[in-house]
């Protein structure tokens, strides 16, 4: 009985899915017309684990979140996303002081002749290749009673790697990962507090409830990560690594229900880099004497070799966070595109809605993939976030690490 019912849940969140995705073969075309274009499953993929400025469920109810933009000739600008009247694949069907949605992300309209103040609907969108500085570019443009209006980039500090740039408007908005980030935040403070609270009424008590989930964990990154990496100033570091591993945990499991938004923090490069950035940090303050002397001026060999070592120790420092950074944004990623792809078969064999027999066929390859795959990515949110809190306790261990402690080692297998 309770492995049917283990059963049922996972088929129920896979036709979940299934209907969250069959969205993006509607109005594929990213106007407004009511025809079928063929199905893009990469594109769809990409659209789905994508941060956006509206909180999307099961691509039906759309919560419009905060927008703050800055621009040089207007100045602050604040308003409600709810102002772009978002539609399939969160485009907008009307601009908004000059301002347009094209796949939940904020773009500005630069070229003139188009309406910069107040509402106006436009007719949909379309993108051209372009080449800049040798390299081939989607330049979006929005539909305006017949004519196409040039769209600025994302407003993105990557310089155009992640598909943004610096562009004519700085974006402060309050995305769907934001607003994640924060309700798992609050989720976790309850949590925790929860356990407190029944920790401080009976304390001589068996752990129950929160504390039954909690104090397992807490312990096992205690004794099993922080003590054997880190040693006698372990208690220093655990509430770091401790908040890194739920914070991680919390959004890994936010991110595998569906009609929570389908979020994709922890796969998100600005996320994960902004904790390897603490990570680098943290690590690098700490650092002993010990530790900058084996990066800079390595003991015991010739001075040439120490100088081609400092060069590769310091690479390392920065090295190190940035496999963290990737890491962690790569696998989840990964997880949330296979299901994606699983769930597209069924447009695929169907023909984008041309061929029942089809759909049926990819319905049925499609639902098994799909359920083995979140089972995995289940066991991947734990996995993850214990590797990230394993490998940052392994660089902290490794920067606070005493001189001292390799001669008594040494003595003490020689005793």
């Amino acid at each position: 009985m309770k492995y049917t019912k283990i059963f049922v849940a996972f088929l129920l969140f896979a036709l979940i899915n299934i209907s969250f995705v069959k969205g993006a073969n509607d109005g594929h075309d990213h106007g407004h017309d009511d025809h079928h274009a063929a199905f893009d499953p990469g594109a769809t993929a990409i659209h789905h684990i994508s941060d956006a400025n509206v909180y999307s469920i099961l691509d039906a109810v759309r919560i419009p979140l905060p927008m703050i933009l800055y621009s040089k000739d207007k100045g602050l600008e604040m308003f409600s996303s709810g102002k772009f009247h978002a539609g399939h694949h969160e485009d907008g069907h009307n601009s908004y002081n000059g301002y347009v949605l094209h796949h939940g992300s904020v773009h500005r309209v630069a070229d003139a002749g188009f309406p910069m103040e107040g509402s106006v609907e436009i007719e949909g969108f379309s993108h051209k290749e372009e080449e800049v500085n040798g390299k081939k570019r989607d330049i979006y443009f929005a539909k305006y009673q017949g004519k196409e209006f040039r769209l600025d980039a994302r407003s993105t500090m990557d310089g155009g790697i992640l598909g943004g740039g610096f562009t004519s408007f700085i974006d402060f908005s309050i995305t769907k990962n934001v607003v994640s980030m924060i309700l798992v935040s609050l989720l976790l403070i309850w949590l925790f507090r929860r356990a407190a609270v029944a920790y401080s009424k009976n304390p001589d008590k068996a752990p129950s409830g929160a504390q039954g989930i909690i104090e397992p964990i807490l312990l096992f990154i205690r004794d099993d990560v922080a003590i054997p990496f880190i040693g006698k100033k372990y208690a220093t570091f655990l509430p770091f690594l401790l908040s890194v591993f739920f914070f991680i945990l919390g959004l890994n499991l936010w991110g595998q229900v569906p009609f929570l938004g389908s979020v994709n923090v922890t796969g998100s490069l600005s996320v994960t880099m902004v904790l390897a950035i603490l990570v680098f940090i943290l690590v690098n303050v700490n650092g002993n004497g010990h530790y900058w002397g084996h990066i800079f001026w390595m003991p015991g060999v010739p001075v040439p070799i120490k100088i081609l070592l400092a060069c590769v120790e310091v690479m390392g420092l920065f090295i190190k966070p940035l496999t963290l950074m990737l890491r962690l944004a790569g696998n989840i990623s990964a997880g949330h595109i296979a299901i994606l792809s699983f769930i597209g078969l069924i447009f695929i064999f169907g023909k984008s809605g041309e061929s029942l027999g089809g759909s049926l066929v990819g319905t049925a390859v499609s639902i098994p993939l799909t359920m083995f795959m979140m089972a995995i990515e289940i066991i991947v949110a734990f996995v993850q976030a214990f590797v990230f809190t394993i490998l940052t306790a392994s660089f902290i261990g490794a920067a606070t690490e005493e001189h001292h402690h390799d001669h008594e080692h040494a003595e003490g297998i020689h005793h």
